[in-house]
């Protein structure tokens, strides 16, 4: 039945006409003679070609005859020339025929092939994937097959194929080919080999960096027989880009060459991979690492070799590293996230003084994100008016009366509660978003104050607003407060302004313009946290202030009568005096006994603000303080 099944393929056609006509055909051929070719059938002598009024209509065929095509010989003749290698096997995968192409690729006489396995000539049986679709193929279930192997010539060279495996049609025979693919993949590899190295360090390139960390973080993540973690080193050079812009780009060039070889030697121990990210980073990539103590130690190895000098153009010149250190299991670990861990990392050991490794901290980086959140969505928070204002009251020393509130702003967050200024402030001065929310806290404590006038006319109280200096570079001070006092009503001489005493010393230009048109306008000026800046006091004579507010750390050394502290009381008493004479007022910040309170009363001190007198509360509770004592209001 095999035998049947796999007739010659060069003689099926001739078979199937004889068996169709079982005479001679229309030529006055016996049965079994090859049929004409074309160049014959073309020559018979015009006397005897049918005229049109005898000739049978186009495209029909004679009665008892059958179509002509072309000859056994004819397909024999081509599948030998071909230039193509071919073979034609069986549906169990056995080479019935070779052309001598074949033979030639594979080093062996095209006889020497039939007979034996296809796909141990073709090399189908190593890749498990390839080799069921190849079975598909000869069980009628795949219509083709094209793969790509890597085969070993008899000579001992090696070379690359394409195979092609399909069945021919209307036969039980399958067409195996192979294309000589050698020069096609050297080209593609020396192209490739360009596309993911480095030109200047000849170092593996980012593209190829991430393709072996994708590849790595996959292997971990199913092989059994590794740790199944993954490491990562990922450094940046301190003090590059001062060699490159001193030296030029062919010296900073040959510097990173130098840099690439010593980096080099520290991995190889390991076999890690080393690779240049770009610039002046690079990363070693740890696969089946052992924990952080492996990849902690090879940062040290890289800090230590890259403090050597390097000789380089005729210039001894010394470089550092920042080193990031990540290493975690490979499972659930993202390359994206890897790598944004491993430049937290980094960016952690520069901030810590850089020329040194840092390891990845989840605490840390917790935190870092919180920032971030907070800071993307801080604009958004003031719009939707997500912020409230608690005020602490600012009481006289000497009768315990309140005089004013400092306004406090306070975040009540959807998702992490309600946030003390320290969370935000900095965050808002860095994106810009202290501007929106410094005019709508300034706006909200006028509205409030205005309140609290219309309600105890007798009893006015001063509202004090911290400014920070971006809000007087980055919008029009002046204007927003002079449009927020027409706005709620609110006096200009129960407004009092808070700017810190760094912001405040040095101030020229614009800052000082606007400083002196504020107070034109009766509004109070505070220096904030006084003592701890520049304590230039040669500009208190020069700057409209009316206040100035001693930083809590002067009034620690207040705590207990038995241990005072003589150094502090010096120094407060003298800055006292001093503001006296320049006709300011003095507030304390943090008191917090009223031992304290005497003693900053005795000293001259004229208002005290702190946990002593109350905490920060919200409005309702300062109405009930207006012309009283915090303490008798049951304030805590």
């Amino acid at each position: 039945m095999h035998k049947m099944c796999t007739t010659d393929l060069y003689e099926t056609s001739a078979t199937r006409e004889r068996a169709v006509s079982g005479s001679p055909d229309g030529q006055g051929r016996a049965p079994g003679a090859t049929l004409p070719t074309i160049t014959e059938r073309n020559a018979v002598p015009s006397d005897e070609r049918a005229t049109p009024a005898t000739a049978a209509p186009a495209g029909s065929t004679p009665p008892g005859s059958t179509a002509p095509g072309p000859a056994p010989s004819d397909y024999r003749a081509a599948f030998n020339a071909a230039r193509l290698p071919m073979a034609v096997i069986d549906r169990e995968g056995v080479v019935l025929d070779a052309n001598p192409a074949l033979g030639s690729l594979l080093g062996a006489e095209p006889s020497r092939l039939i007979a034996r396995s296809a796909a141990d000539l073709a090399d189908l049986r190593e890749d498990p994937r390839t080799w069921s679709e190849y079975r598909d193929v000869l069980l009628g279930r795949r219509s083709r097959l094209c793969c790509t192997r890597r085969l070993k010539h008899p000579d001992g060279h090696a070379l690359w194929a394409e195979i092609t495996v399909e069945p021919v049609p209307d036969s039980c025979s399958v067409l195996l080919s192979m294309a000589d693919i050698s020069d096609r993949r050297d080209l593609q590899g020396r192209l490739r080999h360009l596309q993911m190295h480095d030109p200047v360090t000849r170092l593996p390139n980012r593209n190829l960096f991430f393709e072996r960390l994708s590849s790595a973080l996959e292997a971990a993540a199913y092989d059994r027989g590794g740790t199944g973690r993954i490491g990562l080193c990922y450094l940046d050079l301190d003090g590059f880009k001062a060699i490159n812009d001193t030296l030029g780009h062919r010296v900073g060039d040959r510097l990173l060459g130098a840099v690439a070889q010593r980096l080099t030697e520290c991995a190889a121990p390991g076999g890690h991979l080393v690779a240049r990210l770009g610039g002046d980073e690079f990363a070693l990539l740890v696969r089946d690492s052992t924990g952080t103590e492996q990849l902690c130690e090879l940062a040290r190895s890289v800090l230590a070799a890259l403090q050597r000098p390097f000789d380089v153009a005729g210039q001894r010149l010394s470089v550092s590293a920042s080193i990031g250190v990540v290493e975690r299991p490979a499972a659930g670990t993202h390359t994206t996230w890897l790598m944004q861990a491993a430049d937290t990392t980094l960016y952690w050991a520069k901030e810590d003084g850089k020329a040194r490794w840092t390891l990845f901290d989840p605490e840390r980086n917790a935190h870092r994100m919180t920032r971030q959140a907070l800071s993307s969505t801080l604009r958004p928070a003031v719009e939707r008016e997500e912020f409230v204002l608690d005020y602490q009251p600012l009481v006289g020393l000497v009768d315990g009366v309140v005089k004013g509130v400092e306004a406090l702003v306070r975040w009540e967050h959807p998702r992490f509660g309600r946030l003390s200024p320290n969370r935000f402030i900095s965050l808002a001065e860095e994106n810009g978003a202290i501007v929106p929310l410094g005019r709508w806290v300034l706006r909200t404590a006028c509205r409030q104050a205005r309140a609290w006038q219309l309600a105890h006319p007798h009893n006015p109280l001063i509202v004090s607003v911290n400014v920070a200096v971006r809000q007087v570079w980055d919008s029009d001070l002046v204007a927003d407060v002079a449009a927020i006092l027409a706005e709620t009503g609110l006096p200009p001489h129960l407004l009092e302004l808070e700017l810190t005493e760094s912001a405040v010393m040095g101030s020229a230009g614009r800052p000082l313009q606007a400083l002196l048109r504020l107070s034109e306008m009766g509004v109070a000026i505070a220096i904030d946290d006084f003592g701890t800046g520049y304590s230039n006091l040669a500009y208190l004579s020069r700057l409209p202030v009316s206040t100035l507010k001693l930083d809590g750390s002067f009034v620690q050394g207040f705590r207990a009568e038995e241990h005072p502290n003589p150094a502090d009381e010096t120094i407060v008493q003298a800055l006292v005096e001093l503001a006296h004479r320049l006709g300011l007022t003095v507030t304390a910040e943090c008191v917090e006994s009223a031992e304290q309170a005497e003693r900053l009363a005795r000293i001259g001190c004229d208002t005290g603000q702190g946990w002593f007198y109350s905490r920060p509360v919200p409005p309702e509770q300062i109405s009930a303080m207006i012309g009283g004592h915090p303490a008798a209001t049951g304030a805590p």
